[in-house]
């Protein structure tokens, strides 16, 4: 069984890997990664997942149109699962640039706790930041929640430094603390180290959950040039897939697999190894039992320093975009 720990400053004891539900659930228009295979998997990826001691799940109101919420709240009833879903500030697609009123969160996490089937959600995270909404504003309905009893920890997600920072200090004033920041982090992402959102997450105590820890299946080892995959264009059209990138993806994937014999391991479960030795909890997707099981033995060992250092030199070649939900491209990079 895995161990658990303190969900930033909070109460919440979470796994040091969750797992990421947004294909789970009725498939909506364009659903991501291809979705699942249907429910049958999806419950066999709870139920190994729990088998291993993962217990953290997370989704959000907006992923198939508020399905994902409904399959965990279907999945979770009555079992000791966490539960970390997230508010839009905005318009879902198409409207997505159309701020939603300082008064619409009430109503969203009522509307997400029907869904999932809960009087409370154990992490309420801002799904990203909008220019025109207030972050104090937004932190201070937050925290109503909390003093309502509707929520027990607060998050934010794809919040610059500059931003958690912000929301941690208007959380502060109301004697709640910030539980964690959720960014895009992996081996061909590692924007976070960079920019300052790892360190600060470390300065204050809030824990950084890794979403696309595996970069979209890049580190697993099962794709390549010519071989990439089909599905709709959030994985077909991104960066990571076009040629030069994925010949790098290739070799980074092979060093994962050579560590991964020493301890006999695959590469994508050295690559979630490494992320959670970075101090982050990675919450990769797990579209069956095979895969949830493959994921939570990312716990079972450790890499040696030496090895992380070999990772990361490896992976020196990748930087990212300057703008918020732009995909890696290679390039070089020194570290600060």
């Amino acid at each position: 069984m895995a161990p658990t720990m303190k969900l930033g400053k909070t109460d919440v004891m979470v796994s040091p890997m969750g797992v990421g539900a947004m294909t789970w659930g009725k498939k909506a228009f364009m659903t991501a990664y291809g979705g699942t295979g249907g429910q049958k998997d999806e419950g066999d990826a709870f139920r190994a997942s729990l088998e291993e001691g993962v217990n953290l799940f997370d989704t959000a109101e907006a992923y198939g149109s508020g399905n994902s919420e409904r399959r965990l709240g279907e999945l979770t009833l009555g079992s000791n699962a966490i539960i970390a879903t997230k508010y839009a500030p905005s318009y879902p697609f198409p409207f997505f640039f159309l701020p939603r009123s300082s008064g619409h969160l009430p109503t969203a996490l009522n509307a997400s706790l029907v869904r999932l089937r809960r009087p409370s959600v154990d992490l309420y995270q801002i799904h990203y930041p909008v220019p025109l909404v207030s972050v104090k504003k937004l932190m201070n309905q937050m925290a109503d929640a909390v003093v309502a009893g509707k929520v027990r920890a607060v998050g934010v997600s794809n919040y610059s430094e500059q931003q958690m920072r912000e929301a941690h200090a208007a959380l502060e004033g109301r004697g709640i603390p910030l539980a964690s920041n959720q960014v895009q982090y992996s081996l061909l992402y590692r924007r976070p180290e960079f920019d300052g959102v790892l360190q600060a997450c470390k300065e204050l105590g809030v824990t950084l959950l890794a979403y696309m820890p595996l970069a979209m299946g890049a580190l697993s080892g099962k794709y390549r040039p010519g071989l990439i995959p089909s599905d709709w264009m959030r994985r077909r059209m991104n960066r990571t897939f076009r040629p030069r990138e994925v010949e790098s993806a290739v070799a980074i994937a092979g060093k994962l697999a050579d560590i991964g014999r020493r301890y006999g391991k695959t590469a994508a479960q050295v690559a979630l190894r490494w992320a959670i030795e970075q101090g982050a909890v990675p919450i990769p997707g797990a579209k069956d039992g095979a895969q949830a099981h493959e994921n939570a033995g990312a716990l079972s060992f450790s890499l040696s320093h030496a090895e992380i250092e070999e990772l990361a030199k490896e992976t020196k070649m990748w930087v990212q975009e300057p703008k918020w939900g732009r995909s890696p491209t290679l390039g070089h990079v020194s570290a600060p």
